[in-house]
């Protein structure tokens, strides 16, 4: 689990860092060198968020890259009203929601020009990676899989709530959604993995 401190400092000699809100401030204010810090604070949690509705870190790094793009863009546009952490992840998941959807229209326009010959064609698993298969740690990669599963609005608010430790009000910010909607959906899907994967629970 992603430890929700890891995504709001960053370590190394020069010590304790500021905080988010700060950091972008002083980049709205032209501080460029504050903007590195937050690309090097916000990069692999992003990443590893992304991944979990892509399943492909290529594409993820491609939705961070253009995350950052538009962070840098429009830094302007952020508000000291709410947590940067929310705006961020906001940014990144609508971007994820865009690929996704270009994805499906992709794949639809490539079944519909198969035509009824006998050739095989093979169709993109996002679920069964190559990482995945590797995985080191059965159970691990056991949980990911049946994560991977869910439907992608119980999938979306459990990697949020569970993986990224966001709060109700968070989540609820990010995918624009009620609170009460975000609570039942966490709820919903967390039993439904329960159930999945009893044989690792009885363990």
């Amino acid at each position: 689990m992603l430890d929700k401190t890891n995504r709001v400092s960053t370590g190394g000699s020069r010590g304790k860092t500021p905080p988010d809100e700060e950091l972008i401030a002083r980049f709205q204010n032209g501080d460029v060198y504050a903007f590195e810090l937050i690309v090097h604070r916000y990069k692999d949690p992003l990443v590893n968020f992304i991944y979990n509705f892509l399943g492909s870190r290529i594409d993820s790094e491609d939705v961070v890259q253009e995350t950052f793009l538009r962070v840098f863009k429009n830094k302007h546009l952020y508000r000291d009203v709410a947590k940067f952490s929310t705006w961020i992840y906001t940014i990144a998941g609508n971007l994820a929601k865009t690929e996704l959807r270009r994805r499906k229209r992709r794949r639809v326009f490539s079944i519909s020009q198969m035509g009824y010959d006998d050739k095989d064609y093979d169709i993109p698993d996002t679920i069964f990676t190559p990482d995945k298969i590797v995985e080191n740690q059965i159970k691990g990669g056991t949980i990911r899989k049946e994560i991977d599963a869910l439907p992608a609005k119980f999938k979306e608010v459990v990697v949020l709530r569970d993986v990224h430790e966001f709060s109700y009000e968070e989540i609820s910010t990010i995918l624009n959604i009620p609170i009460g909607t975000v609570k039942s959906r966490v709820n919903r899907g967390r039993l439904r993995l329960q159930k999945r994967l009893k044989h690792l629970l009885a363990k």
